[in-house]
């Protein structure tokens, strides 16, 4: 089992010619509205590929709590420690231009009330599961508590450091078994160019002198490339004709989750996860472009 530790959002699509300028109003050629956060997503597309999955995150007072609560269970996650709370529900804005990719704007609500307390109060259920995935959409102490939590229980972590943070405390966070940035993640987060290959690779390993097992840098059209104490493994990216980005790297992440929780090897699991994400770039929507593993036929 899977647990996912991380936040839900309501996704506002807006597919645009090109963005408005100040005091400008124009006509977008379509909308669409779905279930997202990084969080959630992550969590779906892992359940999607056959995983068992828990979610702990709160939701708000409002309507779109109920929705997001019916699709965790539509996609057969347990919602035991999907949490009420006084605030209004996240939302995430996102835009995607005609070249497919896209621009995001997140408003936490309820995600920033998720608290080291709530995580605790899954302990026993969170004792059970063979990995932990995270992002951060929730508040920092939350985030660093379940990673000391997971450490004590001895399960491993994923941390998926997105949105990047620059006062994220590498200290806290060196117990992550995968630490999971894209480019602009890792750049943020160490200081330090990564245009080119060699460049992202001397970031993974200033990441790697810090103490972090397994540097996992997904790098979009350029591949996925990791480092560890065996070297280095780089996963060749899978050409597709992209209709839209968004929530590619969330589908990584949790096809990566179910792999490594279904015992696949490190090696397998980047190739199966990298996939899977280039198809759902040839899909719209976010969630609406996880196929489901029965779906899909992997290489």
């Amino acid at each position: 089992m899977i647990a996912v530790v991380g936040s839900n959002m309501v996704d506002l699509i807006t597919y645009i010619d090109r963005m408005p300028g100040p005091g400008e109003t124009i006509e977008a050629p379509d909308f669409r509205m779905g279930c997202g956060g990084k969080g959630a997503n992550q969590a779906v597309a892992a359940a999607r590929n056959g995983a068992e999955v828990l979610m702990v995150t709160r939701v708000g007072n409002d309507a779109f709590a109920a929705n997001t609560k019916a699709n965790f269970a539509a996609n057969g996650i347990d919602t035991k420690y999907v949490l009420d709370t006084d605030a209004t529900s996240g939302v995430a804005p996102i835009f995607v231009d005609e070249s497919s990719q896209n621009s995001i704007l997140i408003v936490k609500g309820a995600n920033a009330k998720l608290t080291p307390e709530d995580v605790a109060a899954a302990r026993a259920d969170l004792a059970k599961c063979s990995l932990i995935v995270m992002q951060l959409e929730i508040p920092l102490p939350t985030v660093y508590y379940t990673i000391r939590l997971a450490k004590e229980l001895g399960v491993p972590v994923a941390l998926n450091p997105a949105p990047a943070q620059p006062d994220l405390k590498l200290e806290e966070i060196t117990d992550c078994t995968y630490f999971m940035p894209n480019e602009s993640e890792l750049s943020l987060i160490t200081g330090m160019p990564v245009s080119t290959l060699d460049e992202v690779r001397a970031a993974a390993e200033y990441l790697r002198r810090q103490g972090i097992r397994n540097v996992i840098v997904t790098l979009g059209a350029r591949g996925v490339l990791c480092l560890n104490d065996d070297g280095e493994i780089f996963t060749p990216p899978f050409p597709v004709a992209a209709v839209d980005t968004t929530g590619a790297g969330d589908a990584f992440i949790g096809c990566f989750a179910h792999a490594v929780d279904a015992g696949y090897g490190l090696e397998d699991a980047l190739k199966r996860a990298a996939y899977y994400a280039a198809d759902s770039v040839t899909k719209r929507g976010t969630q609406y472009s996880y196929a489901r593993a029965e779906d899909i036929e992997f290489p």
